[in-house]
């Protein structure tokens, strides 16, 4: 019988989630995905060491007062681990910039150059990265100015529907909403169990879908975090899911029908309407979403601090 995790890959493109490339061998993933905890996570398995210790070498030999320079350095290791990702994917790979960045439009357009620079000195075309910016308004507007530039964007910590319309009419290439943090917040806020179909997070994406296929916007969806397999099956059909290994372990050891739940058809002929998303209202509307503003401050601040982490064993090293 074919798995469930095949038949996935039938109507959406799979995504790994994880920074763990033996992983991304054992399941065959499209593209890629990173982020700080990520690679934190992957930096303090042994055999993910000789990786950094490489750079970190090569970095001291090339930069003079090389730990005045510690932001480079981070940009070296991520893309070192972005490097490693492509040569097991046959797609994309998503970076991210510095978290700390999220609410400074022309130091994330700086970093993100930076980022692209590297990758591009080690012979990888744009059309195989994704800078991975957060969903902040000042985020959105880098990423429509490095879009114009021909850098494509994946904009992640996305919780809402004016954060999502606001990226598409930015032109982004792809954003990432985070279904499993929105479920949190609802479970914690409510108590209730929610089943996949009333799933707050799966609603939101499945909401985002049917606007963006609706009003002809050509802006890529990729459900991410998710905490179960419900979750992920809720949202066959999507553009793309970035799924972590545990659930991709789970897929493809199941063999039960998977059935496409979301199409560009029953979109089209869904009852939503325009929303604006100028700053003023985006700032409004945003602001009226407890869930939202609280799961986007929530995440800046944990990847802040995993780069913090990141920043402190790199130093450690030099």
């Amino acid at each position: 019988m074919t798995t469930q995790l095949d038949q996935l890959k039938k109507y959406t493109t799979v995504v790994a989630d994880t920074g763990d490339f033996r992983q991304m061998e054992e399941f065959s993933p499209q593209d890629a995905t990173t982020n700080p905890s990520l690679i934190l996570a992957a930096a303090a398995k042994e055999e993910y060491r000789p990786i950094i210790e490489r750079v970190v070498a090569d970095f001291k030999a090339t930069v003079s007062q090389p730990a005045a320079h510690i932001d480079a350095l981070m940009d070296r290791v991520i893309v070192a681990f972005g490097l490693e990702i492509l040569k097991r994917v046959p797609g994309r790979v998503s970076s991210e910039v510095d978290a700390r960045l999220s609410f400074d439009t022309e130091a994330t357009v700086a970093k993100a150059r930076e980022i692209m620079a590297l990758y591009e000195e080690a012979g990888i075309p744009r059309e195989r990265v994704l800078i991975k910016i957060a969903s902040t308004w000042e985020g959105i507007q880098a990423a429509r100015q490095l879009e114009q530039e021909g850098i494509h964007c994946n904009l992640t910590l996305l919780f809402s529907l004016v954060q999502a319309v606001a990226c598409a009419e930015a032109g982004v290439r792809l954003i990432s909403p985070f279904v499993g943090r929105i479920l949190d917040w609802y479970t914690a806020s409510t108590g209730q169990t929610y089943t996949a179909e009333t799933d707050p997070g799966v609603v939101s994406v499945r909401t985002i879908y049917n606007y963006y296929k609706k009003f002809g916007y050509p802006v890529q969806i990729m459900g991410a975090s998710f905490r179960n397999k419900g979750e992920v099956l809720a949202l066959a059909g999507c553009d793309l899911l970035t799924i972590s290994p545990g659930l991709l372990a789970e897929l493809a050891a199941c063999t039960e029908e998977v059935l496409p739940l979301l199409s560009p058809e029953a979109a089209a002929a869904s009852d939503i309407e325009r929303i604006p998303a100028d700053e003023k209202n985006f700032r409004f509307l945003f602001n009226e979403d407890a869930m939202a503003t609280e799961k986007t401050a929530e995440g800046i601040r944990r990847f802040s601090a995993d780069i913090r982490k990141l920043e402190s064993l790199l130093a450690s090293m030099l």
